[in-house]
């Protein structure tokens, strides 16, 4: 297969998503590391339709690019106007861009109930903006907006607005469902009959409404288009737009087709995560290549066939694309699970020794009681730790106070904790937004001077489950607490009746995941 352009609208497209705002700043982020991935066309904004992506297309020109062409978006002239008078493109070529993306009618529904004009002049606006955009110097990438739906309504029209495009001088013609409802053998029968009536190549534009956007952008390929676009992560107004992250490697690795060389696939699931952690979206565990739970594995027998071949399992190697394998112990697991993950922290375990099936029984009777630990790795790492007695404490806990008072209207919490610290008890008090908060702030208030790497330390993410709602304000309650030094992720749990003690387990957990790291790396002398 021809090699395949990769175009990215995150910027624009995945914008308008429900629930993202990105700042300029987000935004100039985001494209540097596109541009770092290796992604050929990063589509920035629409510089006239607001401040903010005007400011971003300023931003953007004291910035120089590796890989990427940089793309400002607009529409073709308004009726009855001619180019040089429109603002829009006028604002577009102010942006200075190599490349303008520029999007017109195909539907003789838009073009009579939408913009309310005739047939010929819809034609007349595709010709007249190209040309002028042209005439200008710009490479053009020609948007034929609800393509497909145009082109089953009336497949002569649709086309008629395809060969304009390519007399005014489109470098690239792509074919948008932007509606997201057509099927992949629809797609790739309609490709199939553009390519044969065209010289420009083409390109495919597909939104998720009906969750066919993956497929239906590897079906175009398929049919000959040579440039794709989509968002990172699939994000996009309504259902959202073809997800990058899955379709690239399906084109990499499943249908061989050259868009992205080895070394940059590897930090896929980098990108992946940078953007959701700009964007403040939670990632999706189950994203195909990319998700936390892409290359996990929790049924026993599932884990003892993937230690003899992953392939029985597994239809990559993770580290293709920047992910890992993950055996997740529960409930579910067998000794196999156990002996994985142990395998993993350098613990000597066999299927033999003693301590494998105390560990596998102890397991299980925690997630009975509620505890979770295929989400929280470090309190099972801990767990395993401690039993094979691979641990010393370096802290213990004594006991603990939170008060939560109202005061003329407003919230006061604070917690008193009592440690006791390489022989010396330590009674510290602290305030904070929050019960947890507050109880977090203590414990580091108390620790930080005898373990100052904890400075460096902070809670990402929160999460409560109430484990039987039946029980009312006496069930109990499970709590999931993501912490970061900035260079890596960990997850601990607690649980209690009392979700205040369930909260200061998983912290304690959390701190001390933190400190055995600095002492494996040697950061770290003796414990209490």
């Amino acid at each position: 297969m021809n090699k395949v352009k990769l175009y990215d609208t995150t910027l624009r497209d995945g914008a308008q998503s429900e629930g993202i705002s990105f700042s300029v700043k987000d935004k100039l982020r985001i494209l540097k590391k596109l541009d770092e991935f290796g992604i050929d066309y990063v589509e920035g904004g629409w510089p006239g339709s607001n401040l903010k992506d005007i400011d971003f297309f300023k931003e953007a020109k004291k910035l120089s690019f590796e890989n990427t062409k940089l793309v400002a978006f607009t529409s073709t002239r308004r009726t009855n106007i001619t180019s040089e008078k429109d603002r829009n493109l006028k604002k577009a070529l102010e942006a200075e861009t190599p490349a303008v993306a520029i999007f017109g009618k195909s539907w003789i529904l838009h073009v009579k109930e939408v913009i309310k004009t005739t047939l010929e002049e819809n034609l007349s606006m595709i010709y007249d903006s190209i040309a002028f955009l042209k005439k200008n110097g710009r490479e053009v990438i020609y948007d034929a907006e609800h393509f497909f739906d145009g082109y089953k309504d009336n497949e002569e029209y649709a086309l008629s607005s395809l060969k304009k495009a390519e007399a005014a001088g489109a470098d690239w013609l792509v074919l948008c469902d932007t509606n997201g409802g057509s099927l992949a053998g629809e797609i790739r029968r309609i490709v199939s009959r553009v390519k044969k009536m065209t010289k420009v190549p083409l390109g495919i534009h597909v939104h998720n409404d009906n969750g066919m956007a993956i497929a239906n952008s590897l079906a175009a390929v398929e049919a000959g288009v040579t440039q794709v676009q989509g968002t990172i992560n699939g994000c996009g107004e309504r259902c959202g737009n073809a997800d990058l992250c899955v379709i690239i490697p399906n084109l990499k690795l499943k249908l061989g087709v050259d868009c992205l060389n080895d070394e940059k696939l590897r930090h896929l699931r980098e990108v992946s995560r940078f953007v959701n952690e700009v964007a403040n979206l939670i990632p999706v565990e189950n994203q195909p290549y990319v998700g936390d739970s892409a290359f996990a594995h929790k049924g026993g027998t599932h884990v003892d066939a993937v230690k003899k071949n992953p392939r029985s399992f597994e239809h990559i190697n993770p580290g293709l694309v920047g992910n890992r394998r993950r055996i997740l112990v529960s409930e579910l697991s067998g000794k196999s699970n156990i002996l994985v993950k142990a395998r993993e922290l350098n613990l000597d375990l066999t299927k033999e020794t003693p301590e494998t099936q105390e560990i596998l029984d102890r397991v299980k009777n925690l997630e009975y009681q509620g505890y979770q630990f295929e989400a929280a790795e470090a309190s099972l790492e801990l767990l395993l730790k401690k039993a094979m007695g691979k641990y010393q404490p370096f802290f213990k806990l004594e006991g603990f106070e939170v008060k939560v008072v109202n005061q003329g209207g407003g919230l006061l919490s604070e917690a008193t904790i009592t440690l006791r610290v390489k022989g010396k008890k330590e009674i510290t008090k602290a305030q904070g937004d929050g019960p947890v908060n507050a109880l977090d702030s203590a414990l580091r208030k108390a620790l930080e001077k005898f373990f100052p790497s904890l400075e460096g330390m902070h809670l990402t993410d929160f999460k409560v489950r109430v484990l039987d709602a039946k029980a009312g304000t006496a069930a109990k309650v499970r709590v999931l607490i993501e912490s970061t030094d900035q260079e890596v992720f960990w997850s601990t749990v607690g649980v209690s009746e009392n979700i205040i003690e369930a909260s200061c387990e998983a912290l304690i957990d959390s701190i001390e995941y933190k400190l055995i790291k600095e002492k494996e790396k040697g950061s770290l002398k003796n414990p209490c």
